[in-house]
């Protein structure tokens, strides 16, 4: 089983608007969406549509924390959350006419002490692997990270951010930075290929046994023992690259929690990370096509 941990979740809300947005107007949306977001809950969302058993962790409060758990209960995720005082956070995207505006949250002060809950939380469920992904909320460093890794027996994995990759000091399983974070962990010019290859290998000097990086248009990279595996993209209609990092993330280790080798494991990366950019937003795609989608990835090795 695959656990994730979302330190700093938040309620996704999408406004759309049929004009521009002006300052000092009253703009009134056209459509509102609502979702569970955290990068975490996106890889459980992922993870549960590929048949993988995974439960969903992290921190939640107040009414936009029960949203966030209901939401999952209704989707029929399996979820174990950390109760706090303060609200989840909202992060809100307005699509206009001029363009898409973000307004995202810190998230609530956390105290040191809902790390010792989250940890007993993993103890209870006892998994295979721990995915830990997105941002930390104020009050948490990256000691709150690396006291996962060291909890516990279970294989632990990591998605956050370029500062937050640098900072931790635990033993990693699997890091999976996209192209920005890889340059800022390492200060490594990634804009060739060669360079995003020499960052990955610096992270696992630094001690992560393995390294998924995304490159977007590119495609993705995995960097290990037997060397640097290199994987291109699909050729899809691309309608929004939302969620693909995590949708790599999720397919990746979907197939090594089934036994499956290095290479089938990022083929299929690919392939869910393909069938996720050809639709808009967070929603879960089906992935009845993955299979034969992943047959068309080609590999080659560095």
């Amino acid at each position: 089983m695959i656990l994730t941990v979302t330190y700093n979740p938040a309620v996704d809300q999408t406004l759309h608007f049929d004009g521009e947005l002006s300052p000092g107007t009253v703009s009134r949306a056209s459509e509102a969406r609502y979702d569970p977001g955290g990068k975490g809950i996106n890889v459980s969302q992922y993870l549960d549509a590929l048949d993988t058993e995974t439960v969903a962790t992290g921190l939640l409060g107040d009414f936009t924390g029960k949203f966030v758990a209901e939401a999952l209960a209704t989707d029929g995720i399996a979820s174990d959350f950390v109760d706090l005082d303060e609200p989840t956070r909202l992060n809100t995207t307005a699509l206009a006419a001029d363009g898409a505006y973000k307004l995202n949250q810190d998230g609530p002060r956390v105290p040191e002490s809902a790390v010792d809950d989250l940890l007993t939380i993993l103890d209870d469920h006892d998994p295979e692997r721990v995915h830990v992904a997105g941002s930390l909320p104020p009050g948490l460093g990256a000691d709150a990270i690396d006291a996962v890794t060291t909890a516990g027996t279970w294989e632990t994995s990591v998605d956050v951010y370029g500062d937050l990759l640098a900072a931790v000091d635990g033993e990693y399983d699997l890091c999976t930075p996209n192209r920005a974070e890889l340059g800022e962990a390492t200060e490594v010019d990634v804009s060739t290929l060669e360079g995003c290859i020499d960052a990955a290998r610096e992270l696992r000097r630094r001690g992560f046994e393995r390294v998924l990086a995304s490159l977007g248009a590119e495609g993705a990279l995995l960097c290990g023992a037997d060397g640097v595996l290199v994987a291109d993209a699909l050729d899809v209609d691309v309608v929004d690259t939302v969620g693909a990092g995590d949708a790599l993330a999720a397919g990746y280790l979907a197939a090594i929690d089934d036994g499956e080798s290095t290479e089938t494991a990022l083929r299929n990366g690919i392939a869910v990370a393909s069938a996720v950019v050809e639709r808009s937003g967070t929603s879960v795609p089906a992935f009845g096509d993955v299979a034969s989608r992943r047959e068309l990835v080609e590999l080659r090795w560095y």
